[in-house]
């Protein structure tokens, strides 16, 4: 994902003064699984944005290519398609601002955080999918937007924890 300056920390022998301690001494696992809440709703919204940066692409080319004397919308595969991502961006979307809401409010969010999470992130890839179709060859180009989200749609299904450690998140939540 070009936008994201990821980089590797090393910290070798590195000692901290007490006054500088983030927490308690020994809690700071408990403290980063408290952050992936938070991280998760992140990952998903930026999940979101580029499914809806997708979605708009699409939309706009099947209105504008032209095929057999008339717009590649107006056939039933490509509609069928564009009405899905809109769907799948609608219910990430709820799930996103639900998630949002109770973490604003102080609320617990670790179950809710991980399926708007892995709901938003594996939609964006089947959406960015899709908008590659759509696209047919030029979906590959540089010359449209498409192929970049597609490339950065399956980074949102890793980062803060892949769909299976969102699953493993939810059902422990759910089976307690």
């Amino acid at each position: 994902m070009r936008a994201s300056e990821t980089a590797e920390l090393v910290f070798d022998n590195c000692r901290i003064h007490k006054d500088n301690l983030l927490g308690q001494e020994g809690e700071g696992f408990v403290q980063s699984l408290k952050i992936l809440d938070g991280g998760r709703i992140s990952i998903g919204a930026l999940s979101l944005g580029i499914s809806k940066g997708a979605y708009e692409a699409s939309l706009k080319y099947a209105k504008e290519r032209v095929q057999f004397g008339k717009p590649i919308a107006s056939f039933q595969g490509i509609s069928f398609k564009l009405a899905d991502m809109a769907t799948e961006i609608e219910a990430s979307e709820l799930l996103l601002h639900k998630s949002a809401f109770l973490k604003n409010n102080g609320e617990k969010v670790t179950t809710l955080g991980a399926m708007a999470k892995m709901f938003a992130s594996e939609s964006c890839v089947k959406i960015a999918n899709d908008a590659v179709q759509i696209h047919g060859g030029y979906g590959y180009t540089k010359d449209y937007p498409v192929e970049k989200f597609y490339r950065d749609s399956k980074l949102c299904t890793i980062g803060e924890g892949t769909t299976e450690i969102q699953k493993v998140v939810i059902s422990r939540n759910i089976l307690k």
